[in-house]
């Protein structure tokens, strides 16, 4: 032993001789070296556990024997600060990661010159040097190796190529060579011992693979033939040496791959069918004592986590990580794992992870067995800080339990449990399967609550004569089949089963060939409920899932999905969502801000139909949810075209004003889920000056394609729906007019050439987006328009005149059904009545001008003296008695009619009040 060492160093040797026969090897082997290593700082906080390596440019021989010298200096370093205390698990698990990374980029360094030196260096077209794409899987790729790992290595290549030699090769036989060589450098064992194992079997096709492939050929190899544990092993993907540019494209290109875009819950069951495989390997092979494999050991901490990953990854950019930690406390963060869980699993995890370093550096070998011999448990015992081997297992059993218990509360699922076959589900199955005839099956859905006997079997039926059913493979149809059962079972738990079953039914129909939305189904059964209860509520939600699956994302976490968020909730998520997209990829913001429309519209309606919430906030929720899209799509469209023509400015040089109007229900907060944005488009500035781009465009054709932008971003139909529809009939002189007005302009004409009925129009108008001061610009000409004299006989006529001329175009009402807005005393009679009234009263009265929606014009009709309380009482109730029926009906995609003989008196009040306000001053 050397004597030299300072006796703090001496000290720690002597408290950590004995955890580890590697260390005490190692220390025996090279008395001296442990010195030098104490003089370095390597050994002490603040020291670098990892130095540099070698130099590859020798022979191998020298080479090798330097590589492996290195190698076991630097484990034996590591290994003494683990013992010591001086390192964290992160710190130990990191610094064995980034030793693997030196290791391997210079035994590659070795190895391109060994190839080189007899087949000339590789080069692309242009003569740049191509180099070996090394990527790291497993541990090594989440950086988190442990003591005596193997190492997980995929190799590729970016471009084609050929060697300058005399012995000239293409790219895959030169790369083939090098990884090789470097294989060998690593693996083989020498009289210094080897440097790490080299696995190379998670590669396309595995051993019957290609050593070396393209990037290209990679991509490829996954789209087509990629299976689910592909999927899982490229979670823990990284470049570690060579091309690192290279290897950061493959791990971007296979991306998708690994996370899908939508909520994939089929991992749960191919995560399920993987560890029932490593089970029974633990049974036939007796591991139980195996803290990696076993109950509660590592691997089912990991399935945890990655199982999130591969689930939501592909909508949440953060979990994307190949690192677990990070990973898991994402996972709490994000309300994915309840907190204490991921304290639990990460307190776990860190236990189990000393607990194997601590195991193999016993004698450095790649062991995740509890030891039987007593000197090695007392000295694993001692080594995790515990006085006995009985108090270290005790802790070790707790730990594996509580791990086995968390992993069975996120995996285990008894609707999905193949062994499910008791008589009741035997008989369901039967009836899908066709099987049953007439009368039992009539008597089956009876139990159920269900008398559309025919119309179930035909859906039934529908499902498996589909294409897409007959194309899918036994998994899929495996969930179908698991689902049918649970299917009726919610259904007799609705109001209306009937309506629930066939809705539903057609929701699957239209998702067969998905089987990741019938294992989300089958996977959550309070999905599956909240799936039906929508469906039952609402024809209208049923054809919007239908026709956008995706949706059914939305129905994962009942609390959000019955909390629908506010505005500023609602522009942070939104601005997030797009922010992840590259700024020039129009194509898949528009899908982005579609998704994001349909999944709030959804949560609005999922709490509209729960009755959690009353009208008028459903429509302030959609009117602001409207307003969130378009202050997001006039961003891209104003982006579009600055990056086009510049930017339009002022003779100041500040950007012109442009804003957007709301008519409408969007101008009167009135918005429903089926509803048209009515906008009218104006800006401010100067009108022939040109954009300040390369290619120029005068202010008013520049706002003209911003204006004709923004409306392509919202209403063109793509794979992922349309926003919104989108009426500028409103603008001034309607179809014939300018897509978009100058500010002043817009006022002339509202002084001297609108209709009547544009004021009326123009009562239901705000602001609603773009910029502020226009906005408020345009509400002093709306409040100087609207404030106007009037003759009072002249105004009623035109009004009235409006009235009967709409009333006799678009009243469906007969005899036995009456139309709700057009009918006498409907809707549209109180909203000409409180239009009337601001255009009346408006120059008198101007706080009745400040307000766009019915209810408020009304209200302050009332509160100024002017209408009386019972007239307005009558008025307002009637306004939401029939606007409930309305929007109700449109749940159901169905005009608003009701049975003549409904709300007698309530139609015949308004129509009285009508009568004495509209039509006796229209009488003169």
């Amino acid at each position: 032993m050397s004597t030299d060492l300072p006796a703090h160093i001496a000290q720690t040797r002597d408290a950590v001789i004995g955890l580890s026969g590697f260390l005490d090897d190692w220390i025996n082997a090279h008395p001296q070296q442990l010195a030098t290593l104490a003089g370095q700082g390597r050994l002490e906080e603040g020291g670098d556990a990892v130095a540099a390596p070698p130099d590859p440019e020798t022979d191998s021989r020298t080479f090798d024997a330097a590589l492996r010298r290195y190698r076991d200096e630097s484990m034996a370093v590591i290994a003494w600060r683990d013992l010591a205390g001086v390192d964290a698990l992160e710190d130990t698990l990191a610094a064995l990661s980034r030793l693997a990374d030196e290791c391997i980029e210079v035994a590659l360094v070795h190895a391109e010159r060994a190839v080189g030196e007899r087949y000339g260096r590789l080069h692309d077209a242009h003569g740049n040097p191509i180099r070996l794409v090394v990527i790291g899987m497993g541990k090594l790729g989440g950086g988190e190796l442990n003591f005596s790992s193997d190492i997980d290595l995929i190799f590729a290549y970016g471009v084609a190529g050929e060697s300058d030699g005399e012995r000239s090769l293409d790219a895959d036989g030169y790369l083939r060579r090098v990884a090789q060589k470097l294989v060998q450098c690593l693996s083989e064992t020498t009289r210094d011992g080897f440097v790490y194992r080299v696995d190379t079997r998670l590669r396309p096709f595995g051993d019957a693979g290609a050593l070396v492939a393209s990037i290209a050929a990679m991509e490829s190899y996954y789209q087509s033939h990629g299976r689910e544990w592909e999927r899982y092993a490229w979670v823990k993907a990284r470049p570690v040496a060579g091309d690192i540019e290279g290897g950061e494209t493959l791990i971007d290109a296979l991306r998708p791959f690994v996370y899908r875009r939508y909520l994939d819950y089929g991992t749960f069951e191919s995560i399920r069918e993987m560890k029932a495989l490593i089970d029974r390997q633990v049974a036939q092979a007796e591991l139980h004592d195996n803290i990696k494999l076993g109950l509660g050991g590592i691997r089912e901490i990991e399935f945890v986590v990655q199982a999130f990953q591969l689930i939501r990854g592909g909508q949440e950019p953060a979990l994307q990580d190949s690192r677990l930690l990070p990973t898991l406390a994402r996972l709490a963060e994000a309300g994915h794992l309840p907190e204490y869980t991921a304290r639990e699993l990460e307190a776990s995890y860190r236990f189990l992870r000393r607990a194997e370093n601590r195991l193999q550096m016993a004698d450095d070998r790649q062991t995740h067995d509890l030891p039987e011999a007593e000197a090695a448990r007392a000295a694993l015992a001692r080594a995790m800080d515990y006085d006995s081997w009985d108090a270290f297992a005790e802790a070790m059993r707790a730990t594996r339990y509580g791990v086995h218990d968390a992993f069975e509360q996120v995996f285990v699922s008894p609707q999905a449990d193949d062994a499910q076959t008791d008589p009741e589900t035997e008989r369901l199955l039967a009836l899908w399967e066709g099987s049953l005839d007439d009368d039992t099956a009539a008597a089956l859905l009876a139990d159920y609550g269900i008398g559309a006997v025919e119309e179930v079997r035909e859906a039934l039926g529908g499902l498996q004569e589909q294409g897409l059913y007959r194309a899918l493979e036994d998994r899929g149809r495996r969930w179908i089949a698991r689902l049918v059962p649970l299917l009726f079972g919610a259904a007799a738990r609705n109001r209306n089963p009937d309506r629930a079953i066939t809705r539903t039914l057609s929701v699957l129909s239209a998702i067969v060939g998905r089987s990741t939305y019938m294992a989300l189904l089958v996977e959550h059964p309070a999905a599956l409920s909240t799936l039906m209860r929508l469906c039952a509520a609402s024809e209208w939600i049923t054809s919007r899932i239908r026709e956008q699956p995706a949706l059914l994302d939305s129905l994962l976490d009942p609390r959000q999905l019955y909390k629908p968020p506010r505005r500023a909730e609602l522009a942070a998520s939104l601005d997030e969502d797009l922010a992840a997209i590259d700024a020039d990829d129009l194509e898949h913001q528009m899908d982005a801000l579609r998704r994001f429309a349909q999944s709030a519209t959804l949560r609005i309606a999922a709490a509209d139909v729960s009755r959690s919430m009353p009208l008028m906030i459903v429509s302030d929720n959609l009117t602001e949810l409207a307003e969130v899209v378009l202050d997001a799509a006039l961003e891209m469209a104003w982006q579009q075209m600055i990056r086009r023509y510049g930017t339009p400015r002022d003779d100041d040089g500040e950007r012109i004003a442009f804003a957007i109007i709301g008519y409408g229900k969007l101008g009167g907060l009135e918005l429903g889920y089926t509803s048209d944005l009515d906008l009218v488009f104006v800006y401010d500035g100067p009108t022939e000056k040109m954009t300040d781009g390369k290619r120029e465009l005068t202010h008013q054709a520049f706002f003209t394609r911003l204006a004709q932008r923004l409306i392509h971003i919202l209403s063109t139909q793509t794979a992922a729906g349309r926003a919104y529809e989108i009426d500028m009939r409103l603008r001034p002189s309607g179809k014939s007019g300018l897509m978009v007005s100058h500010i002043d302009a817009f006022a002339r004409y509202q002084q001297d050439k609108a209709w009547t009925w544009e004021h009326q129009a123009l009562v239901r108008s705000r602001y609603v987006a773009g910029h502020p001061g226009l906005g408020e610009r345009f509400a002093e000409i709306r409040r100087e328009t609207l404030a106007q004299p009037r003759d009072l006989a002249t105004l009623a006529e035109e009004v009235g005149t409006m009235r009967d001329r709409m009333r006799g175009v678009k009243d469906e009402s007969t005899a036995e059904r009456l139309d709700v807005k057009q009918m006498s005393g409907g809707l549209i009679d109180i909203e000409f009545m409180a239009q009337f009234s601001a255009l009346r009263y408006g120059h008198d009265c101007p706080e009745i001008l400040i307000f766009s929606d019915a209810i408020r014009i009304l209200e302050t009709l009332e509160s100024a003296g002017i209408a009386d309380y019972e007239a307005v009482k009558t008025l307002t109730h009637a306004y939401r008695s029939y606007r409930q029926q309305i929007h109700a009906d449109s749940l159901q995609r169905q005009r608003a009619m009701i049975d003549a003989d409904r709300w007698p008196d309530m139609r015949r009040d308004v129509a009285a009040l009508w009568t004495d306000w509209v039509a006796a001053a229209r009488a003169g």
